[in-house]
């Protein structure tokens, strides 16, 4: 089910009075939440239901266990047997075939018989975000963060509809104390929730499926058949699609649990503005990068062994990172760019060049590796990186000012303050509900209206 459609709108109007009508109830309420849960991940497919049902009760099990543990060794041995069952569900249904193809490749190439078998593995939509949360529920069990939360609790937190399929990936900290509190309808932060979702539509249905449509997705296709101008556009093009269409799920997602009287954290700060990649990543999907440092980067040893084994750990959680993203070779070298550029401004220390060229920097970096995540191949990506400096006097028939119009509002409305936008969210919350209800309604009359036929799934469904 995806956001910005009428069934959603439907589903959501249903939970939404659902909702507030159960909230003094809150056993009830959390049942009803629960179902709801999992009627909206049912939808894509009824049948992966029950991998959410299993994870909650293995990684509810273990839970308890560490808790119960009298001894180190024996909570040590329940969150190892957590992460190994974790791990081991989200290898098979998204590793798999990358590990026995790679195999395979490998024992090719030593003249030696490559019979591992290769199935047929169908991706549940968000077994990536899921595990992750599932994962930090149980390592903060035991390291004392958290307490083992009633099972009815955990099992909503984990299956909780706005986030589950691409994130936030919201913790158990964050989340479950809210479970607890009571809420109440009248301290809603409508305003805030109204303008992320109208702005999470815009950039999903106006610039990133507009974009996608319009050129990325052909360019990306046949690189052959494109200029140097129209594929170096299209790369600035995805640039601003992935952002668009990833950050709009995400404020969606914030947007529709502040209506239900929950807060989320904030997952991207304008990330194109970025002085640094490590600056990029403190802006860009930022619950993963604090996963990632928590729970990966800290482990391994952090910062605490000296400059080599600091660099090796930024190295190793960067390719962990990129792998994370997809089962390929493409994402691991993007994860493995970044991983390069963060070990190099480690070794170089702070920049002394002007603001605006980090920033211009720090953007064509990004950018560059933004092509091996989506090219559907290495050769892919590496025939649109040699067209950039050989198919030259190409035409640029695919190009128009509506796509560099876009491009240049996707990157260029990351610059509006905080400030401003503090100001028109407080200026709308000054209106009357009449007057906020038809802001709104026209607010979606135009956006529906710059829309192309149809919803595209969001990039990170696919994660």
């Amino acid at each position: 089910m995806l956001f910005p459609t009428i069934t959603f709108a439907v589903f959501f109007v249903v939970v939404f009075l659902a909702n507030w009508f159960l909230m003094p109830f809150p056993r009830p309420w959390r049942w009803f939440m629960l179902g709801a849960s999992y009627f909206f991940y049912g939808f894509w497919n009824w049948r992966f239901v029950g991998l959410i049902v299993l994870s909650t009760l293995v990684n509810q099990f273990c839970a308890v266990r560490i808790a119960q543990a009298p001894a180190d060794r024996e909570r040590r041995a329940w969150v190892a047997t957590a992460v190994v069952a974790n791990l081991g569900m989200l290898g098979y249904f998204k590793y798999y075939g990358f590990f026995v193809e790679s195999i395979n490749g490998v024992l090719e190439g030593l003249g030696m018989d490559a019979s591992l078998p290769l199935l047929q593995v169908t991706l549940p939509v968000g077994i990536s975000f899921f595990t992750f949360q599932a994962l930090s529920y149980v390592i903060d069990v035991y390291r004392r963060k958290l307490q083992p939360a009633p099972p009815l609790d955990f099992a909503v937190y984990l299956a909780f509809f706005p986030q589950l399929v691409a994130g936030p990936i919201v913790r158990g900290t964050e989340l479950l104390p809210q479970f607890r509190g009571r809420r109440d309808p009248r301290r809603i932060d409508a305003s805030r929730a109204f303008y992320l979702i109208a702005i999470g539509l815009a950039k999903k249905v106006v610039i990133a499926d507009f974009l996608a449509a319009n050129l990325v997705d052909a360019v990306f296709a046949s690189p052959g058949q494109y200029g140097n101008i129209e594929i170096l556009v299209a790369i600035y093009a995805y640039s601003v699609q992935i952002y668009a269409d990833f950050s709009a799920y995400s404020d969606i997602a914030i947007g529709v649990a502040l209506l239900l009287g929950f807060r989320f954290p904030d997952n991207f700060n304008a990330p194109y503005t970025a002085v640094s990649i490590s600056d990029f990543w403190r802006r860009w999907h930022m619950t993963l990068s604090r996963w990632l440092r928590d729970y990966l980067y800290v482990p391994l040893g952090g910062n605490r062994g000296g400059a080599l084994l600091t660099r090796r750990n930024l190295m190793l959680t960067m390719l962990l990172g990129g792998l994370w993203h997809g089962a390929a070779w493409r994402f691991v070298i993007w994860g493995g760019l970044h991983g390069l550029w963060l070990v190099w401004e480690r070794r170089r220390g702070p920049s002394r060049a002007p603001v605006w060229l980090q920033r211009v920097a720090t953007f064509h970096l990004v950018t560059f590796a933004w092509v091996f995540f989506r090219a559907e191949s290495l050769s892919t990506a590496g025939e649109l990186i040699g067209r950039l400096f050989t198919a030259w006097g190409g035409g640029v028939d695919d190009l128009s000012i509506s796509i560099v119009l876009a491009v240049a509002v996707g990157i260029g409305a990351q610059y509006v303050t905080r400030p401003a936008v503090d100001r028109v969210l407080a200026g709308f919350s000054r209106l009357a509900p009449v007057a906020q209800g038809a802001t709104l309604a026209v607010t979606f009359l135009v956006i529906d209206s710059l829309a192309n036929e149809g919803v595209a799934a969001f990039i990170y469904f696919q994660f």
